[in-house]
């Protein structure tokens, strides 16, 4: 079954059109048959994400530091849950248990856990898609950083293009799962100087 590892909010924040992006994604991915991967909060965006794979008969995969499952923010009816000793080793299961990536809006976690992943495809370490669903232009202006960072020579406009945006879910999952291969580009503009 493919996966698709979701990034997003342990926050639902502070419009209903997050939370609806949330669960109609969660609702497309039962529907197709794909399997979820994320951070395994039963709160926020990533509860709202698993609790409609799950009501769609979908299959939801947490991973999460012993930390966070202290704290009880672990949600308690998924399909496997993987406790782990650090975030950076919760990161690291679930870009493996992946097929693809797709952030929603959230926060600083949310940011690192996409940059990150971003960096790896820049660098080859993996070759999987990354995607970032806009909803109500949350990423506007995260967008208009990564195109100034292109201008300023920063970024490569070939890893720009790896990240896949879009403003509809069902759009951006077919492009996420259609078949793909990230550039074999150098990461460094300026290797000569």
């Amino acid at each position: 079954m493919p996966t698709l590892c979701v990034f997003c909010g342990s926050s639902v924040g502070g419009r209903a059109d997050y939370a609806d992006a949330a669960r109609h994604l969660g609702t497309a991915l039962a529907r197709r048959g794909l399997g979820l991967v994320f951070g395994a909060g039963h709160v926020g965006l990533m509860g709202v994400v698993a609790d409609a794979v799950l009501a769609g008969g979908g299959r939801a995969v947490g991973v999460i530091p012993q930390a966070l499952v202290d704290k009880e923010l672990a949600h308690g009816r998924l399909t496997e849950l993987h406790v782990v000793d650090s975030m950076h080793a919760s990161k690291a299961l679930m870009a493996d248990r992946a097929d693809a990536f797709l952030a929603l809006p959230g926060g600083f976690g949310t940011a690192d856990e996409l940059f990150e992943i971003l960096t790896w495809a820049q660098l080859g370490i993996h070759r999987k898609p990354v995607g970032l669903l806009n909803v109500a232009g949350f990423f506007a202006p995260l967008l208009a950083w990564v195109d100034l960072a292109v201008r300023e020579r920063f970024l490569r406009p070939e890893h720009r293009a790896l990240l896949h945006v879009g403003e509809e879910t069902e759009g951006l999952l077919d492009r996420l799962l259609a078949p793909h291969a990230g550039p074999a580009v150098p990461k460094w503009l300026d290797v000569e100087r």
